[in-house]
């Protein structure tokens, strides 16, 4: 059997299913650019370097890319090459601020609802698989901090 040249084209499967964006993923992808842009989420902690090149990946495909390993040991380069830093900076200081904030919640230091007012402030909605990770880290913490309390007070 031959192959067509236009099957050729199309890649391997994996290839094709990373083109494909599912609802929740457009929901991730648009809420760390916007975080991005609006100056909330832009600390990451380490530097991201993302080139231009008009042959390459748009910004979705790069970012599914990269979110795939694809660019483990290689330099991002896309067309798109701002939004991907953008979503890439986002994805990164979520990771970063959530800790500090469930951290800050801990100790007394803020509230939750103070967090996700700032959110709202914005006009930026939060996916659900984020506002779960939040509230499963915030959990975590709560349940150490009564443990350790119990284990100070049976001393």
């Amino acid at each position: 059997m031959v192959r067509s040249k236009k099957n050729h084209n199309l890649g391997t499967r994996h290839e094709r299913k990373l083109k494909k964006y599912s609802k929740g993923f457009n929901e991730m992808f648009i809420f760390f650019l916007k975080s991005y842009r609006n100056g909330f989420l832009t600390f990451c902690g380490s530097e991201i370097n993302v080139n231009f090149d008009i042959k390459q990946f748009n910004g979705r495909e790069c970012f599914r890319r990269y979110d795939d390993g694809y660019f483990k040991n290689k330099p991002i380069i896309t067309k798109h090459n701002n939004i991907v830093k953008g979503v890439i900076t986002g994805k990164k200081s979520w990771g970063l601020s959530v800790k500090q904030w469930c951290d800050g919640i801990n100790e007394w230091s803020f509230t939750k609802d103070e967090i996700l007012d700032i959110f709202i402030e914005k006009g930026i909605e939060i996916p659900k698989p984020l506002i779960k990770e939040f509230n499963n880290r915030l959990e975590f913490l709560r349940q150490k901090r009564i443990e350790e309390e119990i284990n100070r007070l049976k001393i």
